[in-house]
């Protein structure tokens, strides 16, 4: 199941609007990066709006049906961050509030600037793998599919057992790569070492096997 609207060259240089779309056509059909698991957000951080009522703001804010424009979003952005903005001030290393700053900005399609508060993050906490998966999302939907599997593969490193980062491996891997192979194997080493996963999460990932076997002739008789 190959995705057009997905770079395969390693470092493309996207317009912004590519990369919206992209990232709309990938909601679209449920394969969002990081949407099956539970994001960086802190359990204990405030209510951070989903992409789905960022985009319903922002266009009640204009007043206009249909998606916003990337550049209403991004004011809409701006303007959740400032109270973030304004603490940074005065702890600019405070790796929680980079990373609230920063998936505010993932959350309304503004993914560079959401890559460079992960960055700053990851800086002050290099051991945390949801931010790592997070940034890794965001670099993908700006065409850095290289980099987007080098993070997931550091944030494997501190967690081999980390579902997040093991699903969106393989969603880059099939999608980005064209890798249906590497993403099976992401795909089974998720499910082995997550037994305890919830039964409706297991299903979409046999579904995603299932579909990558499919697709590149492998043979199915390897479902775990």
């Amino acid at each position: 199941m190959s995705d057009p609207s997905i770079p395969s060259k390693v470092g493309a240089q996207w317009k912004p609007a590519h990369a919206y779309a992209m990232a709309v056509v990938c909601l679209a059909v449920g394969l969002a990066l990081g949407y099956l698991f539970r994001g960086s957000e802190s359990p204990y951080a405030p209510a951070l709006p989903s992409i789905g009522t960022a985009t319903a703001a922002a266009t009640a804010s204009t007043g206009m049906g249909g998606m916003p424009t990337l550049e209403q979003m991004k004011q809409m952005a701006d303007k959740k961050a400032e109270p973030f903005l304004e603490k940074l001030k005065a702890d600019p290393d405070n790796p929680a509030l980079l990373n609230q700053v920063g998936t505010l900005y993932k959350a309304t399609h503004q993914f560079k600037a959401a890559a460079a508060y992960y960055e700053r993050a990851l800086q002050a906490d290099p051991k945390n793998v949801a931010v790592r998966a997070d940034l890794a999302s965001c670099l993908y939907y700006e065409g850095d599919i290289d980099g987007a599997i080098s993070q997931l593969q550091q944030a494997l490193k501190y967690d081999p057992k980390d579902a997040n980062s093991l699903f969106n491996l393989g969603m880059i891997k099939w999608h980005g790569k064209k890798d249906a192979g590497g993403a099976v194997a992401a795909w089974q080493q998720l499910l082995k070492s997550n037994p305890k996963l919830a039964d409706d999460k297991k299903v979409e990932v046999q579904k995603l096997i299932a579909q990558a076997k499919r697709h590149s002739g492998l043979n199915n008789s390897a479902e775990p």
